[in-house]
């Protein structure tokens, strides 16, 4: 297992809401990456795995959309 701090923390948007991605946890080749992203609106940290998580827009990159599209099993980790 290995943990990542994202400096400086990437701007995503989850199943909550947007926030900021802060952290990656990889735990091998047999699972999805967890991503512990802390929300905007009220502060609450929450983890998502790669299918539940889009980055957010960004016109200087030139990703002018971002498709809001969850996945069907898609849920919080708790």
């Amino acid at each position: 297992m290995s943990i990542l701090q994202l400096d400086p923390p990437l701007p995503v948007i989850t199943p909550k809401g947007d926030g900021y991605a802060h952290m990656l946890i990889d735990y091998g080749p047999e699972y999805h990456l967890l991503w512990v992203c802390f929300l905007d609106d009220s502060g609450e940290c929450w983890t998502y795995n790669n299918t539940q998580i889009r980055a957010q827009k960004n016109v200087t990159l030139g990703r002018t959309f971002v498709s809001r599209h969850q996945a069907k099993s898609a849920s919080a980790a708790e």
